[in-house]
């Protein structure tokens, strides 16, 4: 009697069951011998997504170790307030450290609150140990971690990671850690890197500069994030290092988050006229009507999504109205407050690429859901 996986070939086989989360792989890896070896092959476990709360207890040894070696992009979700998730990412991490020098891609995700006064050292430490061991490494997102990021991180990261193309430290953090001195080594260890998120206090203009270098590779994304009070502190960049930086590399975007934490004069200093805005998120606790209106006439060419939390007012509305007619290329606006009809008749009208809005004429339950464009 044939075995119950032998009527499809394995690469078949590999194709379904790297769709399956964790739990059903190991139950298949269980069915019989050619199960087995489709669930443990390579292409099955080159992107894997593991979330520590339902689907890693228990499995790191013997199943999930073994193919450990086969792991190339990770996407790994835990829970910072339960010890047994936390647990159990940390010792993922740490065997991936000893196991697989050819991981390429990691983006850790936290779910939930995490504890008070919580550093989230052990979690730090095991991703510290990881960055140094894994030389092939290419793209580090950290920005859904919780916890404080700091120097010696980043300083790993720029000697132990030399083909990072991609590394996002622009996390939801109150107190901004990464100096911009570790930023410059960190641009210095890494000469492929194109893209990069950080706190506004991170960047300096040594940085811009040394991203405008000749010999610099393409540029392609900077995202800065201005939500803790080392960015309100943070000094000016200066517009004429901006221009030099879109010289050297035109097809850069940056996209800009402005949180409450930022005082009106901070907000004037970093919106720059030469700054290559794609995308502005605006939370601000003061004036919003001015930089929408200066996204308007300064970002007009480049700007691809808008996403504005304030209060409702006339005064927004008109500003509103006319980044609409002035920004053609916008394909997401997104305003969390309720706005008047001629508001929504004009980026309809006037924005020929959009996408998506969130755009509400009278107020609603939230969550409120975009609309998509057909």
């Amino acid at each position: 009697m044939a075995e119950p996986g032998e009527q499809l070939p394995e690469e078949v086989l590999a194709l379904i069951f790297r769709h399956l989360p964790l739990p059903d792989r190991a139950a298949a890896a269980r069915v019989c011998r050619a199960w087995a070896a489709a669930a443990t092959c390579s292409a099955v476990w080159h992107d894997t997504s593991i979330s520590c709360d339902c689907e890693l207890e228990g499995m790191l040894p013997p199943y999930l170790s073994a193919c450990l070696d086969h792991v190339q992009n990770l996407w790994l979700e835990f829970e910072p307030s339960r010890k047994s998730s936390r647990r159990a990412a940390t010792e993922l991490l740490t065997a991936l450290t000893g196991r697989t020098p050819g991981l390429r891609g990691l983006c850790l995700e936290c779910r939930g609150e995490k504890p008070l006064f919580d550093a989230g050292r052990d979690v730090l430490d095991a991703v510290h140990a990881l960055c140094g061991a894994a030389r092939a490494l290419r793209h580090l997102d950290l920005r859904r971690l919780p916890f404080s990021l700091d120097d010696a991180l980043v300083l790993q990261v720029a000697h132990g990671c030399p083909e990072l193309r991609s590394l996002f430290l622009d996390n939801r953090t109150l107190v901004g850690s990464v100096g911009p001195g570790s930023v410059l080594e960190l641009l210095q260890g890494c000469p492929f890197l194109r893209a990069l998120g950080l706190h506004l206090a991170s960047l300096s203009r040594t940085a811009l500069e040394a991203l405008a270098a000749p010999e610099r590779a393409p540029f392609e994304l900077l995202a800065l994030r201005c939500a803790c009070p080392e960015d309100a502190r943070a000094p000016p960049l200066p517009d004429e290092t901006w221009a030099a930086l879109s010289r050297r590399h035109p097809g850069l975007e940056v996209e800009l988050e402005l949180e409450p934490v930022l005082p009106a004069e901070s907000v004037t200093r970093v919106l720059q006229p030469a700054v290559p805005v794609a995308a502005l998120r605006l939370s601000l606790s003061g004036d919003t009507v001015g930089p929408v209106r200066f996204a308007a006439r300064h970002y007009a060419a480049t700007l691809r999504a808008l996403e504005v939390r304030a209060a409702a007012s006339a005064e927004l509305d008109a500003a509103l109205e006319e980044l609409a007619a002035r920004c053609a290329g916008l394909r997401e606006v997104h305003c969390f407050c309720v706005v008047r009809p001629s508001v929504l008749h004009a980026f309809r009208a006037r924005c020929p690429r959009l996408r998506s809005y969130t755009l509400k004429l009278t107020r609603e339950p939230h969550p409120w859901r975009p609309t998509l464009v057909a």
